[in-house]
Order: C-alpha cells, then sequence, then structure tokens
C-alpha cells in the first residue's frame, strides 16, 4: 500500500510509523513522499484561506491515486470533511502536552517581563497572553528543526512546540519545561495520528481498519465534533482534550479572544459505553458546544477572523 505523507522529518516519521504498524500486520507499504503548501510558504498562518494548508496536497494524492493511503497529524485535519475521503483509523495517541523551550527552562510563570515567545498557534498564543499579557508573542514557522535553530540563534527567547513532536523524534536533549493542561490546554486531535483512505477503498479501509484505537477515536471525535459544532476550524483559538478514565468520558474545552483577555471554560464528562462509542463521544461534543455557544463563544470564535 502506498502511504502519502509530507516530506517533514516528523511527517516522515508519522508515515514510517504507520507502515511499521501496517507491516507488523503482515500488510507491504512504500513512502509517497510530497510537499505541502505548509512546507513551502512560510507566511504566518492567519485567516482562513490557509486552513488545510499541510494536508490538501496529501488528501488531493488519494484523489488521483498516487497513493492509497494518507497519513496526518490529526490536529492539522480540517473538520470540513471532502465527501470521497473518510477518515479510516486513528492509532495510539501520544502524549498531548505543548512544552516551553528554552535554555532556561523557563515555565509561563518565570519567564523574564517581555520576553519574546515564538508560536505557529493562535491557541497557544492566546493562552500565553492570558496567563502573561506581558509576553511579545510573535508568530514562528517551519518544521521542528527549523524552529529550534532560530531559538538557538537568538531570535525568540523561547518558543513553543508540542511534546509529542519532539518525543516522535528522539529529542530528548532539548531543554524544556512540559506544560500542565491547567495551564496549555491543547489543540483538537493534538498527539494523534489520522490516516485517511478514499471512501470507495474498501479492502484498504478493512486492512487500516485494524489500527484503530477507540480510545484514542472517541477521545478525538468528542475533540474535532466541538471543533466543528462551534465553526472553529483549526486556526481559531480553541483548545480541547478528552480523556477516558474508569469508564468515564471527559472533556475540558477553552474558547479565547486572540488576546486572550476573554476567555470561556467548559468542562463535562458523561460514562462511556465502548460500543456507542461516537454517540457519546457526539453526546458530550454537542453538550460542551451548546454551553460555550450560548455564552458567546461563536461570537469570540468569528472575531478572531477579522
Amino acid at each position: 500500500m502506498r502511504i502519502a505523507t509530507r516530506e517533514s522529518p516528523l511527517a516522515m516519521w508519522q508515515a514510517e510509523h504507520v507502515a511499521s504498524l501496517l507491516h507488523t500486520a503482515g500488510f507491504a507499504t512504500k513512502l509517497v513522499p510530497m510537499v505541502s503548501g505548509g512546507d513551502t510558504d512560510m507566511r504566518p498562518i492567519d485567516s482562513g484561506r490557509q486552513v488545510g494548508v499541510f494536508t490538501k496536497r496529501i488528501q488531493q494524492a488519494i484523489l488521483d491515486d498516487e497513493a492509497d493511503i494518507a497519513v496526518h497529524s490529526l490536529k492539522d485535519l480540517p473538520t470540513e470533511v471532502d465527501p470521497n475521503l473518510v477518515l479510516a483509523a486513528v492509532p495510539a495517541r501520544e502524549v498531548v502536552q505543548d512544552c516551553l523551550v528554552s535554555s532556561s527552562r523557563w515555565t509561563i510563570a518565570t519567564l523574564p517581563k517581555g520576553a519574546k515567545i515564538g508560536t505557529g498557534s493562535r491557541r497557544r498564543a492566546a493562552q500565553l497572553r492570558y496567563h502573561r499579557p506581558d509576553l511579545d508573542v510573535q508568530p514562528i514557522r517551519g518544521n521542528v528543526q527549523t524552529r529550534l535553530e532560530k531559538l538557538r540563534v537568538g531570535e525568540y527567547d523561547a518558543i513553543m512546540l508540542a511534546a509529542a513532536g519532539l518525543t516522535r523524534l528522539q529529542m530528548d536533549e532539548v531543554t524544556r519545561v512540559e506544560l500542565p493542561l491547567v495551564e496549555m490546554l491543547p489543540a483538537p486531535g493534538q498527539g494523534a495520528l489520522a490516516i485517511e483512505v478514499h471512501r470507495d477503498a474498501n479492502q484498504v479501509q478493512s486492512i487500516v481498519a485494524i489500527l484503530n484505537d477507540i480510545h484514542a477515536r472517541a477521545t478525538v471525535t468528542v475533540e474535532r465534533t466541538l471543533l466543528a459544532a462551534l465553526n472553529g476550524g483549526c486556526l481559531a483559538p480553541i483548545a480541547a482534550y478528552a480523556q477516558i478514565n474508569n469508564g468515564v468520558l471527559s472533556l475540558d474545552a477553552v474558547v479565547l479572544s486572540t488576546d486572550g483577555t476573554q476567555r470561556l471554560d467548559d468542562s463535562r464528562s458523561i460514562d462511556f459505553d465502548p460500543n456507542q462509542w461516537e454517540v457519546c463521544a457526539k453526546t458530550l461534543a454537542e453538550q460542551a458546544s451548546e454551553s460555550l455557544a450560548s455564552r458567546g463563544a461563536r461570537e469570540l470564535i468569528h472575531e478572531t477572523r477579522l
């Protein structure tokens, strides 16, 4: 089976990981590396026109029969679904936390006043500004290695990166502090992989389905359903994390203004039935989205696009 992937080191690791899982299950694979628009356009990702900038080229490979499987970082996958594609599997999830990377191992609280922080995420930027309005939060682009080099040469005092990426790339030497969820809630789908296939490729769907992790699939479904219900898109300052513990499915969600001065929180849980995982996931997400919407979440999200 041909696996379409971006050419960045992290994307290649993700594709190789899926290839290894399929190989273990007895299936041969071939990687098909591609360059996405997000890999060549280094402008800040700050408008709706760039939703899906990292995924469109990879998805097109499936539609054009250049590949059988597309592997994405799930948090980059738009909630608007192409009718010819299907999310066939979500493997077991990696850690979801964000890291504050600096040579001094600063936390959000101990960052120097006015420190220049690099992040390509509105979600991270808004939460940073909520906790520390004095910080100089600036956009940063490029793969993990490029961002670390910008930090090394002094363009930033610290940068924000997902812990999952550093773990997958085995960058244990990178000095960082993993931020607690109460300070920095992750993006919907963070730490998870998405495996897409063509809707008509029934045999490929059946094969890929063996990689599906029911807990990972249920929790990211909660997060992405919430995102879609609030018309958020992957660029909005929305954070959400669902988890399953002792038969209970819980969700923590946050919607913020871009400057971090306005914040809406929601936390709730329901009993989890593995045989009805999708119903449980969507029920919880709908409850949370209705609560947030009633308090002005959609208006807050709309203002971030102006």
